[in-house]
């Protein structure tokens, strides 16, 4: 196997992690599955390669033998991939089995000789931009995108209506084919889609006129789709059978909806809970007063108690975000604002302030002037 070079075949590097290999194989997969391609034998054989490369990069010990060949060329001996390259699907019919949701993408069954299964439409991903309290109350959604939509006219089949099949003669109706090939390992067998049929295991004899025996055609879709209020950036809506058509009438792909949510310009969020920064004057933080905090619905009034230090954080618990799960607070933390000019009377004004206060009258500043006298050994009166 070390004559091919699975990173560039994958586009990642060799020191790829197992999410990254995940992900790109995933991607290619989708790209070069026979469904988008019937009949393209370059595609069948690019998509046999994809599926041959992540077989190997996706096990930890498979991977770890094929860097040591792939470092030491010329190396001889058995198949060090054990059963990746024998007669059964192994590992291989797992890793497609769990990224095509348990049914086999080939169209045909998950054993040699058994009943055929159809194939399954491919899955979508849809970006959906919420505003920040959009998402936080919840709202309703135009989504519009364009598919494979099975054809009416055949039924999915890709077949004039009232027309048959005949038994692919290339794969014997499985809609595979073995393949060996013979590598400084050893003798592989490997399996991969019919070029013939595609993986339908058959062979239209009159095709449909509206879908040219594809079994789908492109469409636009259009519905409207309920957002609950709560709605995080992590979260995502499934819908069934909105996903792209399955050729030879196969069951449609799903549809996944992912958020993309616009920042507030005071609130943040976290899980349940907000959170937001208040400015206050410097009259209010030493006599206490009422401020106005931004929430969800409207804005909320809050007392703040005299002598009151920058970055005291309130809680204002019920006032977070809503979800089915429960209902989180809303957290206030309040900031002293320092004028930036002052005049000569308020500067006169401060300084009398400034010389009329103990510093004895200030627990933090006590413990500033106690550090600086046990440390420096110069003692504060006054400031």
């Amino acid at each position: 196997m070390a004559n091919k070079n699975y990173y560039e075949i994958l586009g990642v590097s060799k020191t790829a992690t197992s999410d990254e290999i995940k992900s790109a194989y995933r991607k290619l997969a989708k790209q070069y599955h026979p469904d988008f391609h019937p009949g393209d034998k370059a595609a069948a054989e690019k998509f046999k390669e994809i599926n041959e490369a992540n077989a190997v990069l996706s096990d930890e010990q498979k991977r770890k033998q094929y860097d040591y060949e792939l470092d030491h060329p010329g190396m001889s001996g058995g198949n060090p991939f054990g059963g990746f390259g024998g007669g059964g699907m192994g590992g291989f019919e797992d890793i497609i089995n769990s990224m095509f949701g348990g049914g086999s993408p080939f169209g045909g069954s998950s054993h040699f000789g058994g009943e055929q299964k159809r194939n399954r439409g491919a899955d979508i991903e849809q970006t959906v931009y919420l505003s920040f309290l959009d998402a936080v109350k919840g709202c309703t959604k135009e989504i519009s995108y364009t598919r494979n939509e099975s054809c009416a006219a055949c039924r999915g089949t890709g077949a004039r209506t009232g027309t048959s099949f005949k038994v692919c003669t290339c794969c014997g109706g499985s809609g595979r084919i073995k393949y060996q090939q013979d590598t400084i390992f050893g003798r592989t067998i490997q399996v991969g889609v019919c070029p013939d049929c595609g993986g339908s295991g058959r062979i239209i004899m009159d095709k449909c006129p509206d879908c040219k025996g594809k079994g789908f055609i492109r469409k636009e879709t259009r519905f409207t789709v309920n957002i609950p209020a709560g709605v995080d950036k992590d979260s995502s809506l499934r819908k069934r059978g909105f996903g792209q058509a399955a050729g030879n009438g196969g069951e449609s792909g799903d549809l996944y909806i992912y958020f993309r949510i616009e920042p507030h310009k005071l609130l943040k969020r976290e899980d349940r809970d907000l959170f937001v920064t208040v400015p206050i004057s410097y009259r209010t933080a030493v006599l206490g007063g009422r401020i106005l905090v931004p929430g969800v619905e409207d804005t909320i009034e809050l007392t703040v108690p005299e002598c009151t230090a920058s970055g005291t954080r309130f809680c204002i618990r019920g006032k977070g975000v809503k979800t089915v799960n429960g209902t989180g607070n809303l957290y206030v933390t309040v900031e002293i604002e320092v004028p930036s000019r002052l005049s000569r009377d308020q500067q006169r004004r401060l300084n009398e302030y400034e010389s009329s206060v103990s510093i004895k009258s200030c627990d933090n500043m006590q413990k500033y002037a106690n550090n600086i006298s046990a440390v420096y050994g110069k003692h504060i009166d006054k400031q």
